[in-house]
Parts: structure tokens; C-alpha cells; sequence
């Protein structure tokens, strides 16, 4: 086996480990789990033709990121950033009007938890869930890349400002200046956030039997009561957003294509660190196909915040059957 052979080996085992953090890092970066797919890909590429230029001089894991970091940031040259309908700037949407596609947008994606989720280290998992928050993802947005880079780097890492600079080709003053600025406009962004339940809790899990029940059953009052009073609700690629429980209730008698019991049959599943389910809708020969990807805040007050995604390419991504369990 030539010495070629031997560094290519050795690169793909001791890379492999960090392959879950590398795609959440670049997740946080690019908004996207098909964009953060790729720059992964072409990270662990441009990594291995490097390896034999690796002088260990700082650990693979930091070595790895910087490499995912630059390959980021040279992907959202090109790129516009990643909204959710609330971050368009519009006011929130009337229930009962028609509802608008926008699919110029490069909206925000939801990051399945099977993909990130490390069984071996319970305190590795925490902290990925933590740092993929849907709210945290879609807040990021509002910066620059750079200024993304810098809070991922800093505050999700906890890389020194030295370490920063070194990745970005910059000074640790710099850095420090990208970083205030940032957080400052993370805190306008997401200026308060709604404790959430801990997952798998008890209470997590009979506020989210009640969801799934209260859609099966197409009960719109029970669909209201388990929102909070300020609650949100949005879906895109449609660019209107809703806010109340009341009005929450409005948009799904209003506009759903669902009609009766049995209509929606839902199958949990986890997004973003979250609880999320998988909406599969009865279509006109009686078969449920797959509908939208809902990613839940839930609190202690009942369910704060849904995005729904209609994407129904994601259920592949998310491990969910293209029909719903009989």
C-alpha cells in the first residue's frame, strides 16, 4: 500500500467521528440541511487532499471546523440569507385570506435530530440540541457571514478570539468587534425566548399527545387550547405568519385541507433539538401521503411557536415511512 493510500485511510477514520458535529456546523451556518450536506461534503474533500500537509499543530476537530468554516463562507458569497415568514418583516396575517407561495425565497430548513444526535455521548447531544434551536438558526440570519461565523465559532464552540482570527484571516480586535455587534442584533432578532420543556419530559409528552390527537381528530377547540395566548404559526414556503391561539385555530378551519376525523394522521419525530411530527393528509382516493413537517416549541403554557415545512422531500431526511404506520 503506497504512503497515499495508507494517509487516505487514516484521514477517513479518524474524520468519521466529527462527521455529526461538522454537518450541525454547518447547518448553523447555512440555514439549510441540503446546503449543509454539501459544504460537509466538501469539507471532508478539501480535508483529505490536505492531510498530508496536516502538521497537527492544533487538534482535527479545530483543524476540521476551520476548513467547514471557510468552505461556508465562500458558499454564502453567493447566497441570499435564510428567512422564516416572521423574518420577512411583514405584520402578522389575517386568518382568513388566501394563502401566498413565495418560492424566490430561500427559506430556512428544519435539521432532523437523528442526523446530529450522538448515542455515545448524552452530553454531546445536549449541547447540539441546544445550539440548533430553530429560533437560534432563523436569528442567526440576521448576520452577516462573517458576523455568523463569529458567534458559531465563539459562542457555540467556545474558540479564543485568537483561534477565530486565525480561522477568518483576521485580528483578535476584529474579531471582538464582529462578535459585540452580533450578539447585540442576535438580542433585537430573539430579544426573549420561552423556557421550553425538557425533552422526553412527562410534560413534553402529554403536551405533545395532545397535539398529535387533537389534529387526528380535526377538534379545532382543543387545537386552540394548546397554544399560548401569543403563540406563532408559520409555514413556508407561504410568507404569512400568525399569531394567537385564536387565530391559529381561524387559519386551520379556514384553510386546511382537511375536513374531518382521520383526515391527518401524525408520526413524531424530532427536528432542531425539538419535538416535531410528521403530517401525512388523506388525499382524494382515500391514502395518506405525506403533507408537512411540524417543529414544535413547547413550554410549560402550552405550545408557543410551529413551523411547518412542506417540503415533503425532508421525510426521507427525517427517517419518516412514505405512509403513515398502520
Amino acid at each position: 500500500m503506497s504512503i497515499a493510500q495508507r494517509l487516505g485511510e487514516d484521514f477517513v477514520t479518524r474524520a468519521e467521528p466529527y462527521r455529526r458535529e461538522l454537518l450541525a456546523h454547518c447547518y448553523r451556518m447555512m440555514g439549510s440541511l441540503h446546503d449543509a450536506e454539501d459544504q460537509m461534503q466538501e469539507t471532508l474533500i478539501r480535508a483529505w487532499r490536505g492531510y498530508d500537509g496536516y502538521q497537527q499543530q492544533a487538534s482535527l476537530r479545530t483543524w476540521l471546523h476551520k476548513i467547514a468554516t471557510n468552505t461556508c463562507l465562500t458558499a454564502l458569497q453567493n447566497k441570499s440569507k435564510r428567512p422564516l415568514p416572521t423574518g420577512l418583516g411583514s405584520p402578522d396575517s389575517d386568518p382568513t385570506a388566501g394563502l401566498v407561495e413565495r418560492h424566490d425565497i430561500p427559506w430556512l430548513g428544519p435539521l432532523p435530530n437523528r442526523l446530529i444526535d450522538d448515542a455515545g455521548d448524552p452530553a454531546a447531544v445536549v449541547a447540539s440540541r441546544e445550539s440548533v434551536r430553530l429560533a437560534f438558526i432563523a436569528a442567526l440570519q440576521h448576520l452577516s457571514a462573517r458576523q455568523r461565523a463569529v458567534v458559531v465559532l465563539r459562542d457555540v464552540l467556545q474558540w479564543k478570539a485568537s483561534e477565530v482570527a486565525d480561522t477568518l484571516g483576521t485580528t483578535t480586535t476584529a474579531v471582538n468587534s464582529l462578535l459585540q455587534r452580533a450578539r447585540a442584533q442576535l438580542d433585537l432578532a430573539a430579544p426573549s425566548a420561552d423556557t421550553l420543556l425538557e425533552p422526553g419530559s412527562a410534560e413534553e409528552r402529554a403536551l405533545l399527545d395532545r397535539y398529535v390527537a387533537a389534529f387526528e381528530d380535526y377538534d379545532i377547540d382543543a387545537i386552540v387550547d394548546l397554544f399560548t395566548t401569543d403563540a406563532i404559526w408559520e409555514m413556508p414556503p407561504f410568507d404569512g405568519w400568525y399569531r394567537g391561539a385564536d387565530s391559529i385555530g381561524t387559519l386551520i378551519r379556514t384553510n386546511c385541507p382537511a375536513s374531518g376525523p382521520g383526515d391527518m394522521l401524525l408520526v413524531p419525530t424530532s427536528a432542531n433539538g425539538q419535538p416535531a411530527v410528521g403530517l401525512y393528509m388523506r388525499d382524494e382516493n382515500g391514502a395518506h401521503q405525506p403533507f408537512q413537517i411540524h417543529v414544535i416549541d413547547a413550554t410549560v403554557a402550552g405550545v408557543c411557536h410551529v413551523v411547518c415545512f412542506f417540503d415533503t422531500d425532508l421525510f426521507g431526511k427525517f427517517g419518516l415511512p412514505p405512509s403513515p404506520p398502520t
